[in-house]
């Protein structure tokens, strides 16, 4: 055991002892994700280092407090990558933050979510215990998946302090098409091309344009190409495709910009996710459509219980993904099952209700 690992699970019994709330942060690049954030910061920063990364098995075990940007260029320096394009958001965002947050880029529709690629976790829970879920083989896991609820828990459940990812050779072939398409032309394009054995890796509409992203093997892209040239698609040269798809994961291009000066003017940021066929939803506002139509962004003035009712319509819900007034509460609301599964998991994991407090939903 490190002295790191040591020094966290002293912390965490102190802090059970004197029922002291704990914000588990990393590089706190997420911090505006969730509810606000409180208690005293349990920093993971000092907990880092890859335990063991075996190429030929592609997988890799990481230490939670690892920058995410040191990961990924161990990775690539294996021609490898984490396949779902976790976004960073700024610089210093850590490998916990990345599973704890559970949030995907443009290629999550395609290649599966953070949790899809979690392969085994070690917690410590909130009576300073440590606990190991899962291991490093798709199939190592024993009745119910405990490692895959946590992606995406925002450290209510407890400190992660290590994982093991599965982790993916990068593509021998990428393309990017680009086609001028208003929204029911973009979403039922989306969903045709869906049903046929193209290699489509990502997609976004925004503003009349409609761009996917190929990826594979050098054949099956190119086959790709001349298909969509023939349903009037022009390609993207790479110099302009790769930054296009960079500043879409990290929430740096055009599109999130104005949407960052929305919110700066008390504008929210919504995330919507929906199925991929649902039609427009016709929300006042700007959007931007991924995942082959299954996220809608929607920068939108439109009230809370509007934009939460569009997406029940359709079978979705929706997110308040970046705000200034959070009172209408971030996330949507539990249906009492769902709820008491929650309260079930928290009471197991965290007795005394340390870590995270509220950073879901109140009282959770």
């Amino acid at each position: 055991m490190t002295p790191n690992l040591t020094a966290l699970i002293d912390q965490v019994r102190a802090a059970h002892d004197a029922r002291e709330p704990l914000e588990i942060r990393g590089g706190g690049t997420k911090a505006f994700y969730g509810e606000a954030p409180a208690g005293r910061v349990l920093d993971t920063r000092g907990h880092t280092g890859i335990v063991s990364y075996q190429p030929t098995e592609l997988v890799v075990t990481v230490l939670s407090g690892t920058p995410l940007a040191e990961l990924e260029a161990a990775l690539a320096e294996e021609n490898q990558c984490l396949a779902f394009e976790p976004p960073h958001f700024a610089r210093g965002g850590t490998v916990g933050g990345m599973v704890a947050a559970g949030l995907s880029g443009p290629s999550r529709a395609s290649v599966g979510a953070v949790r899809d690629h979690l392969l085994g976790v070690t917690l410590l829970d909130g009576r300073g215990e440590l606990m190991q879920f899962g291991g490093e083989v798709m199939k190592n896991v024993a009745g119910y998946d405990v490692s895959r609820v946590l992606a995406g828990s925002l450290g209510t459940l407890g400190v992660l302090v290590d994982v093991s990812l599965k982790v993916l050779p990068l593509a021998p072939a990428t393309a990017t098409v680009r086609f001028g398409f208003d929204e029911a032309s973009a979403l039922a394009h989306l969903n045709e091309w869906g049903g046929r054995p193209l290699p489509l890796n990502a997609s976004a509409w925004w503003d009349g344009t409609l761009l996917v992203r190929l990826r594979g093997a050098l054949a099956a892209v190119q086959a790709a190409i001349t298909t969509f040239r023939d349903a009037g698609g022009d390609v993207v040269e790479p110099a302009l495709a790769s930054p296009f798809w960079q500043g879409l994961r990290h929430q740096t291009d055009e599109f999130f910009e104005k949407a960052m000066v929305a919110v700066s003017r008390g504008v929210p940021l919504w995330r919507l996710s929906v199925p991929q066929t649902a039609p427009a939803l016709g929300l006042p506002g700007e959007q931007l459509i991924e995942w082959h139509g299954a996220q809608r962004w929607w920068c939108t003035p439109a009230p809370a219980a509007q934009v939460r009712r569009a997406a029940a319509l359709v079978g979705g819900h929706a997110t308040l993904f970046r705000a200034q007034d959070k009172s209408a509460g971030v996330f949507a609301p539990l249906a009492p099952p769902v709820a008491a599964i929650h309260r079930s998991l928290k009471q197991s994991f965290d007795p005394a209700g340390i870590f995270c407090p509220g950073r879901l939903y109140p009282g959770l």
